[in-house]
Formats: structure tokens, C-alpha cells, sequence
């Protein structure tokens, strides 16, 4: 690192804050980076910094978005009955990549996790109380990974909403579409015995 200039360290250093990203990892980004021609990483850089500042948090269900309310919120084609309540935005992306849920979303922030430190307070669980009680939500699917962190977190929720009326659903789980039983481990057996349904 010593024989780099300095902006190609801070580069590097910067690579390496990425999740998932290791010391090697964010030196193959910085100079792949540098290797292209200049108007390329200038638009890089650009694309980076418009995203940081132009993308905020919508104002109802704390998805990315350009303006206060996210497209999704503000489409009169969608049930605002309906929350889907997910961790992450690339969570919603996965559902609506489905193309078939019509309601509309919450983003978490995340799932709670006492190892890391992460309580109710740190994730948008007030906000989405906040939104049940003033627009007269029906039904909260409680979308959370299915982990200890996600299972927990599912619970939690479930138990907010149930005095304030409101149904809590969880997602199906089991087996995937086109998979063996004979390669599918024993919880998710369990768990797909246990959602069976009728035919």
C-alpha cells in the first residue's frame, strides 16, 4: 500500500467498507477502476455521488426513493390495506420481481439481534405501528428471512399488532418448485408439513 499514491489507498480503503469486500477484493475494484478510461470513472464517481445525495428515504413505507413518497406508495393501483413488511429493499426488488403482490411496503432496516446489538428501536418498527393505527391497515405480511434474527423479529411484530386489531401472516415456507424431497434438509420439511394445504 505504501508504494500507491494516496488517492489510490483512500480508494481502496473505500472498496473495502463494501460488505463482503476484503482487502484484495477492494484492490482489484480501485484498479479496475483506474484502468478505465477517464470519462468512465468520472461517471462512476458521479453515478455514486448522485445516489447519496439525491436518494432518501420515503416518507411511508422507508423505501429508497427521488421523492418523499416512493413511486409504489403514491400508485393508486395499489391495496394500502395490504403492508408487506421486509428488511431490506432489495427484499421488496425479490417480491416484486414476482410481479404478482399488489399492496404495498415496509421497510425494516433490518431484524432484530441482540448479538449485534440491534433492538426494536433500531429498526422502523414505530413507523410501521404509526401507519397501521392512521390509515386503517388490514393485514401485515410479516416478510422477514427466515432465521433466528427474521423469525424473531416476525414474532415481535406480530405481537405489536395483534391488540391493535390487525391480522399478521407470515410468508409460506417449505419446499422450493422443482425441488427433491431427497435434498431438502429437515427444517424445511418440518415447516413445509407443517403449511401444508388443502387440495
Amino acid at each position: 500500500m505504501e508504494s500507491n499514491p494516496q488517492p489510490v489507498n483512500r480508494l481502496i480503503e473505500q472498496f473495502r467498507k463494501l460488505p463482503g469486500v476484503g482487502r484484495k477484493g477492494a484492490q482489484r475494484m480501485a484498479f479496475y477502476l483506474l484502468s478505465l478510461p477517464q470519462e468512465e470513472g468520472l461517471a462512476f464517481a458521479e453515478a455514486v455521488a448522485d445516489a447519496c445525495s439525491g436518494v432518501k428515504r420515503c416518507s411511508v413505507c422507508c423505501n429508497l426513493s427521488t421523492d418523499d413518497i416512493c413511486p409504489i406508495c403514491s400508485s393508486p393501483k395499489r391495496d394500502r390495506k395490504l403492508v408487506c413488511a421486509v428488511e431490506t429493499p432489495e427484499d421488496l426488488m425479490a417480491i416484486e420481481r414476482g410481479g404478482g403482490f399488489r399492496g404495498t411496503y415496509h421497510i425494516l432496516g433490518g431484524a432484530l439481534s441482540p448479538i449485534d446489538d440491534v433492538g426494536p428501536d433500531d429498526l422502523n418498527i414505530a413507523q410501521l405501528l404509526r401507519r397501521v393505527s392512521e390509515d386503517g391497515v388490514e393485514e401485515v405480511i410479516l416478510a422477514t428471512n427466515s432465521n433466528v434474527e427474521g423469525e424473531a423479529t416476525a414474532l415481535y411484530i406480530s405481537k405489536l399488532l395483534k391488540p391493535l386489531g390487525v391480522r399478521a401472516t407470515r410468508l409460506a415456507s417449505g419446499l422450493p418448485v422443482g425441488s427433491n424431497l431427497q435434498y431438502a434438509d429437515s427444517v424445511t420439511l418440518q415447516k413445509a408439513i407443517d403449511g401444508r394445504q388443502e387440495l
